[in-house]
């Protein structure tokens, strides 16, 4: 599926419609990252847990927890005995119990899934637990030991590309997934850096274990005029939709071509970029997890964060606008923005917005951006001003973002 431009500063969303895609999440949850980059050096299960009853309060429907399997990195991204759950982040039996803290609130729990690539127990790839053998290394990975086929996606040289097309590493892999799932307790999937290897096989890990939800980490990378708008950016999102077709549209998407324009629009004082709604959002909403930042973006890592004094204005969009958005743990947690970010989460909560919601944009400028949500939710960021008018109520406001509903 080719996804086609859509042109106007008016856009009424959702323009895709696929009601033969059965998902078991809700299209009005919220999702939250719930670690950071640092998460590792304290005891994390247990401040999850501690928190369980705040992230009930703020209406959070899901989520995301750390890779939970053992790994030769404290951060979990190298993962190493799949079925060893005693990690930097807490033993497995605190897990379970946070988990079940969590679920007992209606709060489904979402596993960072790393198996893309996979490091040895003690060498390049003595892989036990379970036990593999050369035969599951891409033949094209930097070891030269490997005896698998050709990689079906980027290389990734921290650890062994693995080899999905064979069908023991897949088998293997649905069944620890399935026991994460049905004797851990996890409810879905996040899964890391899906751009090594093929999306088909998202899609047959999906249907060996039902998740309630799942969503691939696809970062693209930027060709071209870093600072282009729409619509020299649209290979950009259709990358990202051209992943999610490959997965049958079984797993959303993180939504990295919405955080490089609205970070750029705000940075730059170029709200005209969003006119257009040129993320993944304006193709394909109902399988786009926006975002402002996270463990990789900005934390200790701060890859590509996003401009720290703008961030609310940067929530106000994504907490009132289709797509599945995702809060970080250290802006809800660590910035003070608990209170703004909880009255957005609200609002889109009282008012039904939802991943498939519409929007009518209003006005494009470069100090300000204004759209109507659904006909009932009116929202503006930006240092210019902008009303909708009579017959609304303001409902919330900070620095150079403000909300309204009828």
């Amino acid at each position: 599926m080719k996804c086609i431009a859509r042109l106007g500063q008016m856009l009424a969303l959702p323009l895709l419609s696929f009601a033969s895609l059965v998902s078991a999440w809700q299209d009005t949850d919220v999702l939250i990252q719930g670690f950071n980059w640092e998460s590792q050096n304290y005891d994390w299960y247990q401040i999850v847990q501690n928190n369980a009853n705040e992230l009930q309060s703020a209406q959070f429907d899901m989520i995301w927890l750390p890779p939970p399997s053992d790994s030769a990195s404290a951060n979990g991204y190298l993962p190493r005995e799949l079925y060893d759950l005693d990690s930097s982040y807490g033993s497995q039996s605190e897990l379970i119990s946070t988990i079940n803290a969590l679920n007992s609130r209606g709060i489904e729990v979402i596993a960072d899934i790393v198996i893309n690539h996979r490091v040895g127990t003690t060498d390049w790839a003595d892989f036990t637990n379970p036990s593999w053998g050369s035969w599951s290394v891409a033949s094209n990975d930097e070891w030269s030991g490997a005896t698998g086929s050709y990689d079906t996606g980027d290389g990734y040289g921290a650890g062994r590309d693995l080899d999905h097309t064979n069908g023991t590493v897949q088998n293997d892999l649905k069944a620890w997934m399935n026991w994460l799932k049905n004797s851990i307790g996890f409810d879905g999937w996040r899964y890391d850096y899906v751009k090594g290897y093929d999306g088909y096989y998202n899609l047959q890990y999906n249907n060996a274990t039902s998740p309630y939800f799942s969503v691939g980490e696809y970062w693209p990378d930027i060709t071209g005029d870093y600072y282009a708008s729409y619509p020299d950016t649209n290979y950009h999102r259709q990358i990202l939709m051209d992943w999610i077709d490959a997965t049958n549209g079984t797993s959303c998407v993180f939504d990295f071509t919405t955080k490089w324009q609205l970070q750029l629009a705000l940075e730059r004082n170029e709200l005209w970029r969003m006119g257009s709604v040129p993320g993944a959002i304006g193709w394909w909403p109902a399988r786009s997890v926006t975002f402002i930042d996270n463990h990789d973006t900005g934390s200790t890592q701060a890859h590509w964060p996003f401009p720290s004094g703008r961030v609310m204005e940067g929530y106000a969009y994504i907490l009132t606008h289709p797509g599945i958005p995702c809060v970080f743990w250290d802006h809800y947690f660590d910035w003070g923005l608990k209170n703004e970010i909880k009255s957005l989460v609200s609002i889109r909560k009282q008012y039904g917005i939802s991943s498939t919601s519409t929007i009518s944009v209003q006005q494009a400028t470069a100090d300000v951006y204004a759209a109507i949500i659904d006909g009932h939710v009116a929202v503006k960021i930006g240092t210019g001003s902008w009303s909708p008018g009579s017959g609304w109520t303001l409902l919330t406001s900070g620095n150079n973002y403000a909300v309204w509903g009828q």
